[in-house]
């Protein structure tokens, strides 16, 4: 332990969030959590409020203007070249306007135990089943303070997305994260699993995290139902297949397939026992997942096969993207790295 005391510890995380990122000489080889597309642009995000941007498909980075915040970030999604929204540690939740090169701060953890301390209070008054309990969980956030983070985010457009994160955090927003709404009722998840991801397809949301759990939601998180899945270890992503099919990855080396909607499920040979950080589908079609040695697996039958692609990329994958030329762009615990199309003959066409 640090020694610090709890009110030390929660002071330290508010004068993070209140720290402005700086600018650093070794942000290209700081820890990337996460990269994702912004038109033609690549935005990265990762330690210490840390963002990168390239305009040259991942030939180049350089640091973001302007973060207010220095935690880490976990995650990013935009949905066009100017319109985005970045997650991380002390709960917070990050909109940019302009590509990437500013941000301001929407939400932070002390907020949204709030939004989750209100909703677990309405429960209680309208003496909901479980809500005595979820009004406690919802009273012990709040006195923790902003130290939980969000781990994933996802927006459909520029005005409805989802956040999810540690002990179960869940909030969407209808209108581009100006207000939140707690999910966590609506999500079956009782004892609080850590969520991992939150992969957004239409009115569809998938829902992946520790000790197997999985869930979905068909009405963009009006309802969601828990997937039964075989494996009880963490899921750390989960993916579409073809038809009615989902794949869903984690620790160990451990992926799992479905072809019926998650009625049964099969497990995928991958090769070795090492944890699965990072899955993609591709716009050919076809999949990559990346495990934590640096290995790149793609199937083109739908998962139900994978293959080692003959490169090196380095060790601690986080995160891949496509750049718009087809060349993948990997985050990584070193920074940042670019993979030529010829080089691993993804097959996507120019």
């Amino acid at each position: 332990m640090s020694g610090l005391t709890q009110a030390e510890n929660r002071q330290s995380v508010l004068d993070l969030l209140d720290l402005p990122a700086l600018a650093s000489k070794r942000a290209q080889q700081s820890l990337q959590l996460a990269v994702t597309r912004a038109g033609e642009r690549l935005v990265a995000v990762g330690e210490r409020g840390i963002v990168q941007l390239s305009d040259d498909r991942g030939q180049t980075w350089r640091q973001a203007r302007q973060v207010p915040v220095s935690v880490a970030l976990t995650a990013v999604s935009f949905v066009s070249a100017s319109h985005g929204w970045a997650v991380g540690h002390s709960g917070v939740v990050l909109h940019s306007a302009d590509g990437g090169e500013t941000w301001v701060r929407q939400l932070d953890g002390n907020q949204a135990a709030q939004i989750i301390l209100e909703d677990a209070r309405q429960r209680a008054v309208a003496a909901e089943a479980g809500a005595d309990k979820a009004l406690r969980s919802a009273e012990y956030l709040v006195k923790d303070g902003p130290d939980k983070p969000f781990l994933d985010v996802a927006f459909v457009n520029e005005r409805q997305g989802y956040v999810v994160g540690a002990y179960g955090l869940a909030l969407a927003t209808q209108d581009g994260g100006q207000t939140w709404q707690s999910l966590v009722s609506r999500v079956p998840n009782p004892r609080g699993k850590h969520l991992y991801k939150v992969q957004v397809t239409g009115q569809q949301l998938l829902i992946s995290g520790e000790q197997g759990a999985l869930f979905r939601s068909r009405d963009g998180g009006s309802r969601f139902a828990e997937i039964i899945t075989p494996y009880s270890g963490t899921f750390f992503g989960a993916l579409t297949l073809d038809g009615q099919g989902l794949l869903a990855y984690g620790l160990r080396g451990n992926a799992w397939r479905s072809l019926d909607d998650g009625a049964s499920w099969q497990k995928a040979e991958i090769g070795q026992a090492v944890t699965l950080s990072a899955g993609l589908r591709l716009r050919d079609g076809s999949l990559l997942l990346a495990d934590e040695s640096g290995r790149l697996l793609r199937s083109t039958d739908n998962a139900a096969h994978f293959a080692t692609l003959p490169v090196q990329p380095g060790t601690g994958i986080t995160g891949l993207v496509e750049a718009a030329d087809g060349a993948l762009i990997l985050s990584s615990s070193r920074g940042m790295s670019r993979i030529e199309l010829d080089a691993i003959d993804l097959g996507v066409k120019p």
